[in-house]
């Protein structure tokens, strides 16, 4: 379908370009097959400039296979806390217990064993089996499908697993004899780079003598890809529950539930709202007293609007309005006792580092406290 001579070019100048622009990534400083799977997950939907300081931690914290594996999950998803997405946390201790269990703690060399572990798909195995292994798979993902859209003229919609299909064996062929691990990194280096989005460099392109879609003027109409859906707005009234006597300074927080989304997070306590929209201040946090009672048989005493935000997941957006409130006097038994609910605790400023939250708490609960400064 395409000529030898027009990818033999491809390849061979892609890679001579890689030798002298490719960035100096920490990842890229080992062989270690666990680190590049790590950077791999981090990187999926997440930048480049994002992911180093989380890589460091990270590996700091859980340096190898074992240390990961048996470590709790708390303090994994607190590792993880700010990059979102955090089905990939999960995932991928689950998938390295399975190495340190299954495979004595080495990371699986066949596409057969890698692709058998959680939340290992395509990309990820075929980042992992050729970047550390020199395995000639190839590693397709949205920048990869960007350049070879350019460069071959491929006008298919690159949502279709069928192009996805065709994108793979064409990668595939493009891997020169012995070139995996720096060839496929030259591909994702050349798509974050040079061959971008938006305003692509094609001048600085180390290929761009045979692309065809510059030639045919196509260089920013490429790819061609379905719109996804925009994420569904939800509405979220959000209580900010500040103690009092000895809890002063310091808020309720709850745990999510152990499945579904954010599964096992902590998060200030929420109810979603319904159909007819937000209200008045006064009617919503009303009203948010009482859906925290009949849920949570938390009764609170709300007090003023504190802020609104929102927090955007890939399929939904939380449409956030916060209320500062008290915690009500039922909940406080006559014996002297104070009663929560089981999953709920009184945090402070110096604790939160022991707990897991989207960063959408964490910037609410920031706010509380620069603004109590002020």
């Amino acid at each position: 379908m395409y000529s030898e001579e027009k990818k033999q070019y491809f390849s061979r100048n892609l890679l001579d370009w890689y030798h002298t622009h490719k960035r100096d990534l920490p990842w890229r400083r080992s062989k270690n097959p666990y680190y590049i799977w790590i950077s791999e997950v981090m990187l999926q939907q997440t930048r480049v400039d994002t992911v180093i300081p989380y890589f460091h931690r990270f590996i700091d914290q859980f340096p190898t296979v074992e240390a990961l594996a048996t470590a709790p999950e708390e303090n994994v998803l607190k590792a993880w806390e700010g990059l979102g997405y955090y089905s990939r946390a999960r995932n991928l201790q689950t998938a390295v217990r399975e190495v340190h269990e299954r495979y004595g703690g080495i990371v699986p060399q066949t596409k057969e064993e890698i692709s058998s572990l959680k939340g290992v798909g395509p990309y990820t195995s075929g980042a992992v089996l050729s970047i550390a292994y020199n395995k000639p798979e190839p590693a397709v993902d949205g920048n990869v499908m960007r350049v070879l859209s350019r460069y071959f003229l491929i006008e298919e919609d690159i949502m279709k697993p069928s192009t996805r299909t065709v994108m793979e064996k064409l990668a595939r062929e493009l891997i020169l004899e012995g070139t995996a691990s720096d060839f496929n990194q030259a591909l994702m280096e050349l798509g974050a780079m040079v061959c971008t989005p938006r305003s692509p460099h094609c001048l600085t392109c180390p290929v761009m003598a045979h692309c065809s879609g510059r030639e045919a003027g196509m260089e920013e109409a490429l790819p061609i890809k379905k719109k996804a859906k925009p994420p569904r707005p939800e509405l979220r009234a959000v209580a900010l529950i500040e103690g009092t006597g000895g809890h002063e300074g310091k808020w309720l927080i709850r745990q999510r539930p152990q499945e579904g989304l954010l599964a096992r997070m902590w998060e200030l306590p929420h109810v979603a709202w319904g159909s007819e929209g937000w209200l008045s201040d006064e009617e919503n946090g009303s009203l948010l007293r009482q859906n925290l009672a009949d849920q949570e048989q938390i009764l609170i005493q709300p007090d003023e609007w504190f802020m609104d935000t929102e927090h955007i997941f890939s399929h939904i957006v939380w449409k956030m309005k916060v209320y500062r409130a008290k915690l009500g006097d039922a909940n406080r038994p006559g014996h002297g006792g104070e009663w929560i609910p089981f999953h709920y605790r009184w945090v402070g400023p110096e604790e939160l580092q022991q707990y897991a939250f989207p960063n959408v708490f964490l910037r609410i609960m920031k706010e509380w406290q620069e603004r109590s400064v002020d």
